[in-house]
């Protein structure tokens, strides 16, 4: 069925006050308002009234369905878990399956480099939780039997052996795989090592950090081995994009898919403006830079891993707590969408804390309210891991960036393709992102104006009626409840049969899901 779906828009003005602290202006100018009806001209009682002004045309956004996209995955609904969170704290499984995640990735992070699963430690000080062993995690987070029911992909060690006297040993990794098969674990994928092109990654090969030395290892140990124990298993191979690691791993290592992680910015550079605007299209960047390595080593079409996403790279502050945040992390669930990423997991779902007294940035330049930021998008309880005067939020209560999760977990379905949307230049503060959506359509849209609100028309071309049109939206303003530590979510709608399309309102600083049911 060829069909295109047309989202007209028009700015409303919008009196918004932010209400305490200071916040940076508008993205970019406000659209102007526009009367859609105009002024009807009104007459003495015996005249005839003066026929309405033709309406201003609406700025369109449109959903070009005659070819369809990349297939979408659900596996991209996926956030981190880490060893030094105890896993078997109660109702963590059911967080996680509330807001609608679907993947997870085990142990976490660099910690990875030094962690041994049989003896659940660390080498070189590293902590683990001692009720986090594998076994636990999977039986209390993951696995068919608890409510979140996750795919898992694994981070095997490449930093270490388990004396902590050498590089990662292939046949501790094999055993890992196999113990995982027999206990019928849903692991699928295994990935070697954590970002082991950078140097702050603990490495003890003798050259540690070095492609050549790593495409070895996985060529002629992890990959074979880890096949060798379970013929299934995909194995990975960590990326950078753009550097010189992965023209060499790319051509000389074994694999079945790589792994990628996207960082937007550094410690105490967070802008909201600039996350907004360029956030997520850095990420489509990088992954195009990955497809364009893997062609040239002549494995075109390796499937994308994005294994770790997030706004900061280290001492994460007030941003990560904020709307903006949640608003970037939407884009990038677009983007993951739109560029046919079959897996990704955001960091990091539970664990981790900075209060001001951290040095992280709390510059009254950033919305927001929190007296705390972190990478976790659902709340670890009281009190959050590493904080002390944290405002005390209830575990597993869902921060913005989890909203985002929630909001796309009803247009993330797997087998359903992404649709390309041509966008009027002049709405330069909204970005849409469409989907088929069972035998409809679906369009995510996201007004980036902390000020104005945009009216908004969805229709489907060829489509004159429908059923049904469901309507879901979280922003600024259930956002600002957090200010008195009440955390809204999503406010939806459901209407009956529809004609000649849908309205809705795009509030300030939103993201909004529009359901065409025919």
């Amino acid at each position: 069925m060829s069909l295109r779906v047309a989202v007209s828009i028009a700015a409303l003005s919008l009196a918004a006050c932010s209400g305490g602290g200071t916040s940076p202006g508008p993205l970019s100018a406000a659209p102007q308002p526009t009367d859609a009806q105009g002024p009807t001209a009104r007459h003495a009682a015996t005249a005839t009234a003066s026929p309405a002004p033709t309406a201003t045309p609406l700025a369109s956004v449109v959903i070009h369905s005659g070819t369809a996209g990349p297939t979408i995955s659900k596996l991209i609904l996926g956030a981190n878990m880490a060893g030094w969170v105890d896993i078997t704290e109660s109702g963590l499984s059911k967080s996680l399956s509330a807001i609608g995640f679907t993947a997870t990735r085990w142990p976490g992070g660099s910690e990875s480099d030094l962690y041994h699963w049989a003896t659940n430690s660390s080498c070189d000080g590293g902590y683990t939780d001692t009720n986090s062993t594998f076994d636990n995690f999977e039986n209390d987070i993951a696995k068919a039997e608890t409510p979140a029911k996750l795919d898992v992909a694994i981070t095997l060690n490449y930093g270490s052996n388990a004396a902590c006297s050498g590089g990662g040993d292939p046949t501790e990794a094999a055993a890992w795989v196999a113990h995982a098969k027999q206990q019928d674990d849903n692991v699928s994928y295994w990935t070697v090592g954590n970002e082991v092109y950078g140097s702050w990654e603990y490495d003890l090969h003798a050259k540690p950090n070095d492609p050549t030395t790593y495409a070895n290892a996985v060529a002629t140990g992890y990959y074979p081995d880890v096949k060798a124990a379970d013929s299934n298993a995909q194995v990975g191979v960590v990326v950078e994009a753009n550097s010189s690691w992965d023209s060499i791993v790319l051509k000389n290592a074994k694999y079945d898919f790589v792994e990628l992680h996207y960082y937007f910015t550094g410690p105490g550079q967070e802008n909201d403006q600039t996350l907004l605007q360029q956030g997520a299209p850095g990420l489509t960047s990088l992954v195009n830079t990955v497809k364009s390595e893997l062609a040239t080593a002549g494995h075109p079409n390796t499937p994308i891993y994005v294994g770790e996403i997030g706004s900061v790279y280290g001492n994460p502050g007030k941003q990560t707590m904020s709307i903006v945040q949640g608003l970037f992390t939407g884009m990038v669930l677009g983007e993951l969408r739109k560029d046919g990423v079959f897996r990704g997991t955001w960091w990091l779902a539970f664990g981790g804390c900075n209060d001001a007294s951290s040095g992280a940035n709390f510059s009254s330049s950033l919305y927001g309210w929190q007296n705390f930021g972190g990478y976790m998008i659902l709340s670890d309880g009281t009190p959050e891991y590493g904080c002390t005067n944290a405002t005390a939020v209830p575990r597993g209560t869902p921060f913005p960036s989890a909203r985002a999760y929630q909001l796309f977990g009803s247009v993330a379905r797997q087998g359903e393709h992404y649709e390309d949307v041509t966008l009027n230049s002049s709405l330069t503060n909204v970005r849409a992102y469409g989907a088929t959506s069972h035998s409809g359509y679906a369009v995510v849209l996201f007004n980036l104006s902390e000020t104005a609100s945009y009216s908004v028309n969805v229709s489907a071309e060829g489509l004159a009626s429908g059923s049904k049109s469901t309507i879901e939206t979280y922003g600024k303003k259930q956002y600002d409840n957090s200010q008195n530590n009440v955390w809204s979510g999503p406010v939806s709608q459901t209407a009956g049969a529809w004609q000649g399309g849908v309205p809705e309102t795009l509030p300030p600083w939103s993201m909004s899901v529009v359901i065409l049911d025919p």
